[in-house]
């Protein structure tokens, strides 16, 4: 497909994968998993695979051409203007332990610029979507960002990586930080929705760090796109590809800046 996937085409046909992936998980939830270990607390599950694979096959029957960036690794590299940028489960650990909040996760990304993105809660059946420029949605609604003035009054929210117990660099400084100056700081487990979440006004805020672009690509132009201002701690240019993100309302975006300055250190990014 070389003329630009229009957002009548993004719907029709991620709309109804993310909530079959997402019933699948579901309903598998309470079952016994088969876990393997990525890392030392970094896992994935046989319902991470098979969501996978239901997605990659829908993306090479309908998308044959494109690029495809998925967390499991499937799909191919074929030098597209095109790439989807996949998490097929989003909060593994939650999901894991029955910690009923996780997410699937699909973006398209086209000549470097994130095209359309969506993000499903099969749980809650909330599903958050947005095209370049024509707004964001959760279920149809659209939504916008809080109107939260001042830090002090605001809901943050964090998480923290799978490097946690091996980086000196692991957001416990900026989490103590932002405890004292932000009314309340959530930690959920599930990036995508996070930010999701301050899209449409439930959080002020959120940061974290050494995310991959499935955790944040589909969700952060879901929040642009409701007004929220995106940056990295120092307040600098983001992209998906970078490795600290920050996603804020426009109004304490620059004093939520402030706050994670403080804990940057001089040799850090």
């Amino acid at each position: 497909m070389g003329d630009l996937v229009t957002e009548q085409q993004f719907n029709e046909i991620m709309l109804p994968l993310v909530r079959e992936v997402g019933g699948y998980q579901k309903a598998k939830l309470n079952a016994s998993h088969d876990i393997e270990f990525k890392g030392e607390i970094n896992i994935v599950t046989e319902v991470d695979k098979k969501s996978e694979e239901m997605i990659i096959a829908c993306l090479e029957q309908h998308f044959p051409k494109h690029d495809i960036m998925a967390e499991e690794g499937s799909g191919d590299r074929k030098d597209s203007a095109y790439k989807w940028i996949v998490d097929p489960l989003d909060g593994t650990v939650n999901y894991a332990h029955g910690y009923p909040h996780f997410a699937v996760s699909i973006a398209l990304e086209h000549n470097g610029q994130i095209l359309a993105g969506v993000v499903y809660d099969p749980m809650r059946d909330e599903l958050f979507r947005a095209y370049k420029g024509g707004g964001a949605f959760l279920n149809d609604r659209p939504i916008k960002q809080s109107a939260t003035k001042e830090l002090n009054h605001s809901l943050m929210a964090t998480g923290f990586a799978y490097n946690l117990r091996t980086s000196k660099e692991n957001n416990t400084n900026h989490f103590k930080n932002m405890l004292m100056h932000a009314q309340g700081v959530r930690r959920d487990g599930t990036a995508s929705l996070d930010i999701c979440y301050v899209a449409c006004g439930r959080f002020d805020g959120f940061w974290e760090l050494n995310l991959f672009p499935w955790d944040t690509a589909a969700a952060l132009l879901v929040a642009l796109e409701a007004g929220c201002v995106s940056s990295k701690f120092d307040g600098s240019e983001f992209n998906v590809y970078e490795k600290d993100i920050l996603v804020a309302n426009a109004n304490i975006h620059k004093d939520v800046v402030k706050v994670l300055k403080k804990g940057l250190k001089k040799n850090l990014f």
